[in-house]
């Protein structure tokens, strides 16, 4: 890599993240293309209120690791459900159905990261109301 083909980070400090809302979530991006000079890597702090979830999707492209920093997580890989409570992890390979769930009365707070970035579309398929996903939680 020459001299000017360098990389050459970038900190990155609460004020500097993406904010976004989805539904009742909020995600504060730290990194991904366009934000940070990476085109492979996706890093996300989000919250989920109580007894609320992002509910059953998989990511067709994308491996995720997801690490709880507050609250409790309900959280689905495939049909195996585990509580995850502050300091544990998950990671779903691509293309595994999976769901986090806040069945707490506190927030649920965790990071996510996901790669590769941008390697298709769509970023996520949504099977929430399929089976038997839509029965799993009843």
């Amino acid at each position: 890599m020459s001299e000017s083909e360098r990389l050459t980070g970038k900190f990155i400090p609460f004020s500097g993240t993406e904010f976004e809302q989805v539904e009742d979530r909020v995600h504060y991006w730290y990194s991904k293309p366009g934000l940070t000079e990476t085109e492979d890597l996706l890093f996300v702090r989000a919250q989920i209120p109580a007894r609320s979830a992002h509910r059953f999707h998989y990511h067709p492209y994308m491996e995720e690791i997801i690490y709880v920093l507050s609250g409790e997580a309900e959280q689905w890989l495939d049909k195996e459900k585990q509580i995850l409570q502050p300091g544990d992890s998950v990671h779903i390979p691509q293309g595994i159905v999976h769901g986090t769930y806040n069945p707490g009365d506190q927030p649920l707070e965790f990071l996510a990261i996901l790669t590769p970035a941008g390697r298709g579309e769509p970023f996520l398929i949504d099977v929430f109301d399929r089976e038997p996903w839509k029965s799993l939680r009843t």
